[in-house]
């Protein structure tokens, strides 16, 4: 019987083998691909097409296309630029802004004409970083939709807000807020005075953007900014912060996020 299990065993050995001299290359490869067409054979696909590590401890699945050319290895979101998708996920701050603003300049200097997607789930953070995204939003070309999936919350609703006229959306089941700029000093009184001085210019500058976004007017912001504002996707449709409210897309192979009815 064990001798019957050895060429089993033999071959079993060999396809092991066959996976283990791919792995490096496929590791390698990091986030975004090879960077090269290659050929692989149908093990290697298997080996290929699992999840990967390259966002620190998150899991970020690989997706492989195949052509005539051969086979590209790309990181789920690095497709999704590619379709023109830009995925504004977790905590503003100073990385995700520089990478959304890298993005949005990338895919106007693709096609200064072609519309962005702009998926957000993000609980808000950094007013500075937020605002970056916000401006780069404003100054590119392109025409941006935006659409809240789970949450946009803080500086998160205003770059929800911040899409293109008829171009803002939420899921049925998102939660946007708005409330005011908060932060904390410490020194001397007068540099207490100083900072606190920056956070209302901050705060009237905030509120402004909302109107603009909005058509609210300005004494409905700041009220509504006075406290932490939890609106459903209907009353943030209300409110002025979004277009439409989407359960499902319209059909097979249209637009990531629909024109404006």
């Amino acid at each position: 019987m064990l001798s019957s299990a050895i060429p089993q065993l033999r071959a079993a050995s060999r396809r092991l083998q066959r996976l283990g001299s791919a792995l490096p290359a496929v590791l390698a490869a990091g986030p975004g691909g090879s960077g090269r067409w290659e050929q692989r054979s149908v093990g290697q696909r298997r080996a290929y097409g699992q999840w990967s590590g390259a966002y620190g401890s998150t899991l970020v699945p690989i997706v492989v296309e195949q052509t005539a050319r051969g086979e590209r290895s790309f990181d789920i979101y690095s497709r999704l630029l590619k379709e023109r998708i830009i995925m504004l996920s977790g905590p503003v701050n100073d990385t995700m802004s520089s990478l959304v603003v890298a993005q949005l300049l990338f895919l106007e200097a693709e096609d200064p004409d072609k519309p962005i997607s702009v998926y957000i789930n993000s609980p808000g953070g950094s007013v500075t970083a937020g605002l970056a995204i916000y401006d780069t939003m404003q100054y590119i070309q392109c025409p941006i939709s935006t659409l809240c999936t789970g949450q946009a919350c803080s500086m998160g609703s205003l770059l929800l807000a911040a899409g293109s006229k008829g171009q803002r959306f939420s899921l049925p089941h998102s939660t946007i807020m708005i409330h005011q700029p908060s932060g904390g000093a410490e020194g001397q009184a007068s540099d207490i005075a100083i900072h606190a001085r920056e956070i209302l210019k901050t705060r009237e500058r905030l509120n402004r953007i909302y109107v603009k976004h909005t058509d609210q007017a300005l004494d409905v912001v700041e009220h509504s900014m006075e406290r932490d504002t939890f609106m459903t996707p209907e009353e943030a449709l209300a409110f002025g912060l979004i277009d439409r409210v989407l359960e499902k897309r319209a059909a097979a192979g249209s637009p990531p996020i629909p024109p404006a009815a």
